[in-house]
């Protein structure tokens, strides 16, 4: 009996057939796919979900109606516009039923958006988004080097735009460019993009690579379809999280992606890229040589300037001469009221010791005074010296056991012996044979030896005769 029998009346319930639920289920799955091949289906796109497996779930759903959309990973990885909350688009795919559910759902193929309205729509909910986390702050921005080493390049490298940057180049101030090749348009733009800036900030400087000082991501214009690779969340990001200092030059002056609002300059255009990294180099050899000519002058005229302030100081100064004519005569006067002065100290000191030396008492009592001040000193010193010198003895002895301990004597009592001759120490047979008189120490004394001929060397054995057929024994 067909399901879908178009038959009003319905059978006697004594003659309906009975059907498991995976054949009633199996039966609507091949009825949908086999009515519903191919279709578009336009909607807009709600509860997206992205799980760790890399698959998409979202629904699409209009005024009236909700439909189930599901694009699977490798498909997904394809996708040219990625399913976003809010968007409209329109879904090319199949229908199918997810039996484990008892739905029908749609199996995605391609997302594009539903006019040019909503692409701009979703632009401009990526750039809050994107906004709103920081990406495009002044305050991140990094100062472009006024004269690089080394410059790379994100671009085709089979395009108009790869010549016209080498062109400006070699024109204003040429450098070392190092070109990463990336498709510029199409699905794979995006993550060769994103690469290719995480790419230059990973090479190591000094590398067989030379790292650059500057990039220049440079695309020529388009539609906002053929640049959307450089709206793409990757490469805002790429560019956002760069090292190297970043300019744009995505399109004409008039296109705007979003990487221009990540990166640390935008040029209008890929030539006023390259004329932004570099300076003409005609121009820094005139103002470099105008700065060496004025720092010539400003030179001549600091040097005219300090001389003439040399010379009025110099004339303030006066005479040599007359600057000691005052000194000359204080030391003259001085000199001449030494002698006497010299004289009258003498009388006073001889006779002040005259008075003491007349007066025993006083020199008793000042000596009784100072034989005190000794008796405390002494006093104060007894203890630290005391203490000093039992601390130099603790020491001295410590020193003592450590020469006992390392010292040969502890080896001999354990058997070993020194040998001597001569008053040397002898350490070896031949030398020892050839002293008549030995002197051997023990731990407990010496004791002289004489010393005869060497006994001559023990004759070789004789080779063993091998009688098992070339085998060797092995005892």
């Amino acid at each position: 009996m067909d399901l879908l029998d178009d038959d009003p009346s319905p059978p006697a319930p004594g003659n309906a057939p009975e059907f498991t639920v995976s054949e009633l289920s199996g039966a609507v799955k091949r009825v949908i796919e086999g009515e519903f091949g191919l279709v578009r289906v336009r909607g807009e796109v709600s509860r997206v979900s992205r799980p760790v497996s890399g698959h998409l779930y979202f629904d699409l759903k209009d005024e009236r109606a909700v439909l189930a959309a599901v694009c699977w990973k490798g498909q997904a990885a394809r996708l040219t516009v990625r399913p976003e909350e809010g968007i409209e688009v329109i879904a090319t795919g199949r229908l199918t039923t997810f039996q484990g559910q008892s739905k029908y759902q749609l199996v995605v193929d391609n997302l594009e958006p539903a006019g040019a309205g909503a692409l701009m729509l979703m632009l401009e909910k990526r750039k809050a988004a994107l906004a709103a986390e920081g990406l495009f702050d002044q305050a991140r921005k990094k100062p472009i080097p006024y004269l690089p080493c080394v410059i790379g390049v994100v671009t085709s490298p089979s395009g108009a735009v790869i010549r016209d940057i080498l062109h400006r180049l070699r024109d204003r101030f040429p450098r070392e460019v190092v070109i990463w090749p990336v498709a510029v348009q199409g699905e794979k733009c995006a993550p060769e993009v994103a690469a290719a800036i995480r790419g230059f900030n990973a090479l190591p400087p000094g590398g067989a690579i030379p790292r650059p000082d500057l990039i220049i991501v440079a695309r020529g214009g388009g539609s906002i379809e053929d640049l959307w690779g450089f709206n793409e969340e990757i490469v805002v990001r790429a560019a956002a999280a760069s090292e190297i200092p970043l300019i744009a030059a995505v399109g004409h002056e008039t296109d705007t992606t979003l990487i221009d609002f990540a990166a640390d300059l935008r040029a209008p255009t890929p030539t006023a890229a390259a004329e932004l990294a570099v300076p003409v180099r005609s121009e820094l050899i005139a103002w470099a040589a105008e700065q060496g000519a004025r720092l010539a002058r400003a030179m001549q005229v600091q040097g005219r300037m300090r001389r003439q302030r040399l010379t009025d100081l110099a004339r303030g100064l006066g005479r040599p001469e007359a600057l000691l004519e005052g000194p000359r005569q204080r030391l003259d006067r001085w000199g001449e009221r030494l002698g006497p002065a010299l004289v009258a100290a003498n009388a006073r000191r001889r006779e002040r010791l005259a008075r003491a030396a007349l007066r025993p008492a006083a020199l008793t009592q000042r000596l009784a005074g100072e034989r005190r001040h000794l008796d405390q000193w002494a006093a104060r010193l007894r203890p630290a010296v005391a203490l000093r010198i039992a601390k130099l003895r603790e020491g001295v002895n410590a020193l003592d056991r450590l020469r006992a301990t390392l010292g040969y004597t502890e080896t001999l009592k354990r058997g070993f012996a020194v040998v001597r001759a001569g008053g040397a120490v002898v350490t070896a047979r031949e030398e020892a044979a050839r002293h008549p008189a030995l002197e051997i120490e023990f731990h407990d004394g010496r004791l002289a030896v004489a010393s005869g001929p060497a006994p001559p060397a023990p004759a070789p054995k004789p080779p063993r005769t091998d009688r098992s057929g070339g085998q060797g024994s092995l005892f």
